[in-house]
């Protein structure tokens, strides 16, 4: 499970988010980390039971930095205020494939699953086999535990106004081609992420997850 000090930190760190507080804090740093890898070993464990594809790969290369890339953003503060980690085969944090995701961040902690902004080869990949496969498709999405639990794909990033080029305005799921994301999420508040039954109600989630990440890292393998 998540301490209750890796939240204290990154509190600390949103009001502190300076490179003299920081590395004046880096042994905190470091423990809230490493308090997110034990429990993403927990996680990793359990995913291999519904989902071996993902395998055993070094956690440590698949937790992002703490460090912002500020060169192009209005935002200029030189650290994230969260700690995020990807499950995938690649086994690093430049996936090209739709993953598991853990997010750990004071009053915004989620675990995700899916396919975020890819690269315009996967995005086409992604929308033929919707139309190809459009039975498979809409049972996962039209899943009556998957609609409980995440209600439909996120639409929370653009989405095209009209259907793209190329394909048939008139498809039944022609609003899943409008997306140019492919994922869903679940939050928990920090007492539940505290908890001690954190890891298995997340394992819960992502595995309700799994088909949807199977059809669409085999979409990108055969496009």
């Amino acid at each position: 499970m998540i301490e209750s000090s890796t939240f204290d930190f990154l509190t600390d760190l949103r009001h502190n988010n300076y490179r003299e507080w920081y590395h004046a804090s880096k042994s905190r740093c470091e423990a809230a980390r490493n308090n997110v890898l034990e429990t993403a070993s927990e996680m990793i464990a359990g995913i291999n039971r519904f989902d071996s594809s993902v395998g055993y790969p070094d956690l440590r290369k698949c937790m992002f930095r703490m460090a912002r890339d500020t060169r192009f953003s209005p935002d200029k503060t030189p650290y994230k205020t969260h700690i995020g980690l990807v499950f995938s085969p690649e086994g690093n944090t430049h996936c090209k494939t739709s993953v598991y995701y853990l997010h750990i961040e004071p009053n915004g902690s989620f675990v995700s699953c899916g396919l975020y902004m890819p690269d315009k080869p996967q995005l086409k990949a992604v929308r033929e086999a919707i139309v190809e496969e459009w039975d498979e498709f809409s049972q996962i999405v039209q899943d009556p535990i998957f609609r409980k639990t995440f209600g439909d794909l996120c639409r929370e990033n653009k989405v095209l106004q009209r259907v793209p080029n190329g394909f048939d305005k008139n498809f039944p799921g022609a609003d899943y081609l409008k997306l140019n994301s492919f994922y869903v999420y679940a939050s928990f508040p920090d007492h539940e992420v505290c908890a001690s039954d954190f890891v298995s109600r997340a394992l819960q989630i992502l595995e309700y997850t799994a088909p949807l990440n199977r059809f669409l890292n085999r979409a990108i393998q055969n496009g």
